[in-house]
């Protein structure tokens, strides 16, 4: 009889300890050895090692809560963001601490609005350098699991507030998402398509003054935990097609921004394939989009954040290092002419 729960034991141990997957950490060693040089070394400590990852809360504007803020302030947390960032609206607030682990997560309870999300911090940069200002129509190209878009909403109440996601499963999740954190008079402002994104900028020509694309990319860190050898040799497979998706993915939102809108990419992978590559393909294949200066944003919260150096003005790259386990995050912004 005691055989079952011997088995939960040893499956709730391998779930806490996650396995590495070999073919993945391989690939990766060599692409990023090549990439990063001897940062990567670093780099690799912090992924491979999830009991050193740190997690941020960010709070839920429509569901405040003091004793929420005196709590994470007890229990070591500050600001993520303080300082001459050149766009921080007040009611975005984002708590972290320096040692690792996670705050105790919110079930989804129907008609109840969680108080806060928890979320990698570097998530938030590409939403600070998108900018959103109120009254905007703003376009969430790849939006779930939907963390970007609700930080969005913590900063700016949007004219219109279209959130795609072409993934089946995926689109339930961001539904859900949206459902936890935002409130009913609001929810009407938001439009949750499952559309190709790809063809929304032919669908939907010059409609939106902010996109955000975080686009579909190798995800660094949860692919090295690939539950199986099959699964992770197909993703470093289909990896090859990533840029081009990315690509004509970029191509659509530029479409899609009125002329004078900006667009930031973001994707959560080191790889250049994936980052620089593709900004460089559309700078050069688009004689109608300029690349837009983030680099004082990436001053302004260097304290808490560590960036790749030699990136160009209008991109930074987040590098996970211990004490400071954020990212990896690629943020590049454009805007159209």
């Amino acid at each position: 009889f005691f055989l079952p729960s011997l088995k939960l034991g040893i499956k709730m141990k391998g779930k806490l300890q996650k396995q590495i997957c070999q073919v993945v950490l391989d690939h990766f060693e060599k692409q990023y050895t090549t990439e990063l040089g001897d940062t990567w070394t670093r780099v690799r400590d912090v992924l491979t090692y999830p009991l050193c990852w740190q997690y941020a809360v960010l709070l839920n504007k429509f569901s405040q809560s003091a004793e929420l803020e005196n709590t994470l302030r007890v229990k070591g947390y500050h600001p993520a963001f303080r300082g001459p960032l050149p766009y921080l609206p007040a009611s975005l607030k984002c708590y972290i601490r320096r040692t690792p682990g996670r705050f105790p997560a919110q079930k989804h309870q129907a008609g109840r609005l969680k108080e806060y999300f928890l979320l990698n911090a570097a998530s938030l940069l590409p939403v600070l350098a998108l900018e959103v200002r109120d009254g905007e129509d703003v376009l969430d190209l790849c939006a779930a699991p939907g963390g970007k878009s609700v930080a969005t909403l913590q900063c700016a109440y949007p004219g219109r507030f279209h959130c795609n996601e072409y993934d089946d499963l995926r689109s339930r999740w961001l539904k859900q998402t949206i459902e936890s954190f935002i409130p009913d008079p609001m929810i009407n402002l938001i439009t949750v398509s499952k559309l190709d994104g790809r063809e929304i900028g032919d669908i939907k020509p010059e409609l939106y003054d902010k996109v955000l694309v975080d686009a579909p990319c190798s995800n660094d860190r949860s692919w090295l935990f690939s539950s199986d050898i099959q699964q992770a040799t197909l993703r470093l497979i289909q990896r090859k097609g990533l840029s081009s998706l990315q690509f004509q993915l970029l191509r659509s939102a530029i479409k899609a921004l009125r002329p004078g809108g900006s667009l930031v990419y973001s994707t959560c992978t080191l790889s250049k394939a994936e980052n620089s590559s593709v900004v460089n393909l559309i700078l050069n294949s688009c004689s109608n989009v300029m690349p837009v200066d983030i680099s004082e944003m990436g001053k302004a919260v260097s304290q808490e954040f560590t960036f790749l150096s030699g990136m160009q003005q209008h991109e930074l790259l987040v590098l996970p290092e211990k004490g400071r386990a954020w990212g990896p995050m690629y943020v590049a912004k454009l805007k159209k002419m």
